[in-house]
Order: structure tokens, then C-alpha cells, then sequence
């Protein structure tokens, strides 16, 4: 297995590794401790069934079950179907953000399996919260340390999918560190993004939105980023604890089609 950086502060390409096919212990180690650095990793010219890209998730923990997706694989409620074509409306990740992150305890990583893509376009952008985090100033990581902020989905979900059913049922939210340590690395990332964060707790309505909307736009700096072209076969697994990412689309009205696991993951803290 070769790892092979791709920019300085985020993603890397993992060569010689077949998916499809059992991981050992030592692999999965190895892939751990990659996640944990380089935020992304890809594959290319990879062949999953559903049952293998299942397995290939549950080696790094226990699947997720989204809050609110309505297109899921029939048979596999863990499996989302990833989709765009002439008659859609908007796609998914459209803009920065953490998957679920209002969740208590947010997704652990993503793995998405492309099957068909467009003959130009469709590319998604990953960026690195560790550099998010080190780029900032001293005073503005003082300032920021024990802030905590709110996650919401009730108003990212309701209503956000065609194709959803009406419900009474709420959906997720929660309260986490603006900043968040990683557990494997130890690292500091930046934990706020556009999609799910409405307001950091401890200061003023007016503040809060102040220093929200500098950060939102701090974590769109070129340099925290990689840029991942997608072809049929090709994997990414992107770690929700330490990346944001965003899902371009440019291809309108071409087709793309893929499928998704997600993995639980833990409550977040941050830790001085």
C-alpha cells in the first residue's frame, strides 16, 4: 500500500489496495493513521458491491444511518444514493460542511464509491480544519478555545430533499466545541461550518454571526485544499472530524451517480 500526498495540507492517494477484499488488521491501522493526517483519502479503480462497500465501512466502526436522506439503495437503509441529472434542483453538499455534524455525535467519516460521472465537472473539494485552525491568529485561537456552538438540522433538513416525507419528528441537534481535538491525532480543527452551525453560544446574537460568517469564509481559503477529479471506480473517504468538503456542481444537466457510507462516530471536545 503507497500513500502519495497530494497538496501539503490535505489528501492523499492510497495505491495498491484493493477494497473489495477483506482488510487486515494492520491495513486498517495503517489506513486509520492516514485518515487521521491527510483528512482524505482516494482510491481509484475500485469495483464494490453494495455487501463489500458495507463491510469496507464497518471495519472503522459501526454505519450511520442518515436523519434525512430520502434515496437509499433498496435493501441497504446504510447505503445513500448520491445523484444528479436534467431534472434535479439542487445536489447534495452544495456548499462547505461536516456531514451531520448536528447530530450529538457526528459521522466519523465518509466513503463515497462513484459509479458514473459527467464527461466534465462533478469534482469535490476537500479542506483541511487542522490548517483552518493553525492559520488563525493567536488572540483568535484564544478567543476561540471552550466556545461552543449550535448545530442544527431541523432547519437544514426540513423541506431541504425532494422526496422526503413530512414529519413531526424533529430532526437533530446539538451543541459542540467550536474547536475540536481529534482523537487519533491529537490535533486541533476548526469544527464550525456553513450548512449546520447557526450561533456560537457564548457571546451576542450579533457576534456570533460576525465571527461565524469570518470563519465560514476563512475555511474556503485555497490553500487548506485539495480538488478531487472523479472517474467510474474511484473512492474517497474523508474524515468528518478534521475536513469540510464541497461538492461542485458544474455539470448540469449531465448525470452523476454514487453511492454512500457513513461511519458513527463520538461526541466531540476539545481538549487544551
Amino acid at each position: 500500500m503507497e500513500v502519495a500526498k497530494l497538496t501539503p495540507h490535505c489528501g492523499a492517494e492510497i495505491r495498491d489496495l484493493d477494497l473489495s477484499r477483506p482488510l487486515e488488521d494492520a491495513a486498517v491501522d495503517a489506513l486509520q493513521r492516514a485518515l487521521a493526517e491527510h483528512c482524505v483519502l482516494f482510491f481509484r479503480d475500485q469495483s464494490l458491491t453494495p455487501e463489500q462497500h458495507k463491510a469496507l465501512g464497518r471495519r472503522f466502526g459501526k454505519l450511520h444511518l442518515h436523519p434525512a436522506f430520502p434515496d437509499i439503495l433498496e435493501g441497504h437503509p446504510e447505503i445513500m444514493v448520491i445523484r444528479a441529472d436534467e431534472n434535479s434542483k439542487r445536489i447534495a453538499g452544495e456548499d462547505w460542511h461536516s456531514d451531520v455534524s448536528c447530530d450529538p455525535e457526528p459521522p466519523l467519516g465518509t466513503i463515497l464509491y462513484m459509479q458514473e460521472v459527467p464527461p466534465a465537472g462533478g469534482d469535490t473539494l476537500f479542506a483541511s480544519m487542522y490548517a483552518a485552525y493553525e492559520a488563525l491568529s493567536a488572540p483568535m485561537r484564544r478567543l476561540l478555545a471552550g466556545l461552543t456552538a449550535l448545530h442544527d438540522g431541523e432547519t437544514t433538513y426540513r423541506g431541504r430533499y425532494e422526496g422526503m416525507q413530512n414529519s413531526d419528528k424533529p430532526y437533530p441537534s446539538a451543541e459542540h466545541p467550536v474547536v475540536r481535538t481529534h482523537p487519533v491525532s491529537g490535533r486541533q480543527a476548526l469544527f464550525v461550518n456553513r450548512i449546520f452551525t447557526k450561533r456560537i453560544v457564548q457571546v451576542t446574537s450579533r457576534e456570533s454571526d460576525a465571527l461565524l460568517e469570518m470563519l465560514f469564509r476563512h475555511v474556503e481559503t485555497p490553500e487548506f485544499q485539495c480538488r478531487f477529479h472523479w472517474a467510474p471506480g474511484s473512492v474517497a473517504f474523508w474524515d468528518n472530524r478534521c475536513a469540510q468538503h464541497h461538492a461542485l456542481w458544474d455539470y448540469y444537466p449531465h448525470r452523476r451517480r454514487g453511492l454512500r457510507v457513513t461511519i458513527q462516530g463520538d461526541r466531540p471536545y476539545y481538549r487544551a
